[in-house]
C-alpha cells in the first residue's frame, strides 16, 4: 500500500466523524473510520482514481465517495508525495464552503 499523509484538518474531520457517529455505537464509529483509512490507501495507489469537482473548487483537488458509506467523500492532492488528504466530509456539510477556507 502506498503512502498517504492526513492534514490536520482532515484528522480532526475523522474525530469528528468517528465521535458522532460513536454517539451511537463505537463497532459502527470504527467500521467507518477503518473505510476511510482503506480508501485512503487505495488513493495512494492510484491518484487518479478519485475525480475533479469543478462545481465545488477550481483547485486541483480530487474526490473519492466511499463505496460502502457514500455519504462520505475523501478529498485529496493527488499531486502530493506522499498523497495528502486535505479533508473528509459527509456529503450534505457545505463542501464548497470548507475548501475555500481549507488551504
Amino acid at each position: 500500500m502506498r503512502a498517504y499523509a492526513l492534514t490536520a484538518l482532515a484528522k480532526a474531520d475523522i474525530f469528528e466523524i468517528w465521535a458522532y457517529i460513536a454517539e451511537a455505537s463505537e463497532t459502527a464509529a470504527d467500521r467507518v473510520e477503518q473505510a476511510i483509512y482503506d480508501a485512503c490507501g487505495f488513493l495512494a495507489e492510484g491518484r487518479s482514481r478519485g475525480h475533479l469537482r469543478p462545481d465545488l473548487t477550481n483547485r486541483s483537488l480530487r474526490f473519492w465517495t466511499l463505496t460502502r458509506y457514500p455519504n462520505y467523500t475523501v478529498v485529496y492532492r493527488p499531486d502530493t508525495s506522499p498523497l495528502q488528504v486535505v479533508a473528509v466530509l459527509h456529503g450534505k456539510r457545505n463542501i464548497r464552503r470548507i475548501l475555500k477556507e481549507r488551504p
